[in-house]
């Protein structure tokens, strides 16, 4: 992305970047497409030791980022993990402890985020309904029986369900949205894989069936903000998430373009594809520009930054989408094969765009927070 680099956060993304080339360049992701949980336990902790989960932790909780500025620091990661289709909850479990940073209570942070920093514990984010909609309990029953709180209900298209440890799970108390911590091995819950279309993750819907919990597994109090907080973190990773492959994609076609050779011409030469892949170099530019403004207004704490934020999303989803669409088309056959690596960032791209919100869903957001209408919340 176009962020302004200081001299820390290049060091550190080229870290990244090392670390991603040496212990899971794109041709080994492969090889974890049949893997039950699309990633390797050992991997995630060694990611970990670069700092990938610990940014958004405090560092009396045992984290900390690089510049002061975690946001971006977790935006740098969250690009490259697209540019290479890494696997793994990164977002999800940076979702998770910004909620607990912020929301969570001495003995939760005492608890999860040196775990989750660590990349020892996995947590994972439960916010859907049943169809994969951001609708703050739906599909959830939530009700206080005594000095316990029960569970009942369905969340959809759970991201890395299967290898957490623990779901923060939304649901409603009082007509009011709140998020619980839940044990993925507590009585009750029950965890059924999906088939995903990108590869490279993981995703389940988790059934809960009458699951007690107590008032010390509420992070912080009902109401809009906390959930509101996990969503812009989510959405903002998940877009610079999206720029990274959609850059890795666009920079492939423009080397097959001018290696391609048809009629005694590289393709790239003519002049139906130049017009074609500088208007995708003008889109991917200004997606760039979005996704930036949204992390820099997450990062400031805007009082727009919703705004800017699902502005953004709706943006990149549709634009990613279209890019992804004629990069297919300029690569003709080729790009239809299984062995070409084309398919695995469309399908990022392609689900990405869906994840967190739809360009749809963000669309009606920005009315809304616009006071014109619309419905999404």
């Amino acid at each position: 992305m176009q962020l302004d680099l200081t001299d820390d956060q290049e060091l550190f993304r080229e870290t990244t970047v090392r670390f991603i080339e040496s212990e899971l360049p794109v041709s080994r992701t492969r090889l974890l497409h049949d893997h039950e949980l699309g990633y390797e336990r050992a991997w995630l902790r060694k990611s970990a030791e670069l700092g990938w989960l610990a940014m958004l932790v405090p560092e009396a909780d045992g984290g900390g980022s690089i510049s002061g500025a975690p946001v971006l620091d977790a935006a740098i990661v969250s690009e490259l993990l697209g540019r290479y289709v890494q696997p793994g909850p990164f977002i999800a479990m940076n979702v998770v402890a910004s909620a607990l940073a912020a929301r969570g209570s001495d003995k939760q942070r005492a608890e999860l985020l040196g775990g989750i920093a660590a990349g020892e514990t996995v947590a994972t984010w439960a916010f859907a309904d049943a169809a994969g909609n951001w609708d703050a309990g739906a599909g959830l029953q939530l009700q206080r029986l005594g000095s316990e709180l029960v569970l009942t209900g369905r969340r959809g298209f759970v991201a890395d369900a299967a290898s957490a440890d623990w779901l923060l799970v939304v649901a409603t108390l009082d007509g009011s949205p709140i998020q619980v911590l839940v044990r993925a091995d507590a009585p009750g819950v029950r965890v059924a894989p999906l088939t995903c279309l990108d590869l490279s993750r993981r995703v389940a819907n988790v059934d809960l069936d009458r699951v007690v919990i107590t008032d010390d597994d509420v992070v912080g109090a009902p109401g809009i903000d906390p959930v509101e907080s996990a969503l812009l973190h989510a959405v903002v990773l998940n877009c610079a998430d999206t720029i990274g492959a959609s850059q890795a994609l666009f920079e492939t076609t423009v080397a097959y373009a001018k290696d391609r050779v048809a009629f005694g011409r590289p393709i790239g030469s003519f002049q139906a594809l130049k017009h074609v892949m500088a208007d995708q170099a003008l889109f991917l530019e200004t997606a760039e520009a979005g996704a930036v403004a949204a992390a820099e207004a997450l990062q400031r704490g805007d009082d727009d930054a919703a705004l800017v934020v699902s502005m953004a999303a709706a943006y990149i989803g549709d634009v990613a989408n279209d890019l992804a669409q004629e990069c297919l088309q300029i690569h003709g056959g080729i790009g239809f094969t299984w062995e070409h690596d084309l398919h695995l960032y469309l399908r990022r791209i392609r689900f990405n765009s869906a994840a967190y919100g739809d360009p749809t869903w963000h669309r009606e957001r920005v009315c809304t927070l616009a006071g014109l209408g619309g419905g999404a919340t």
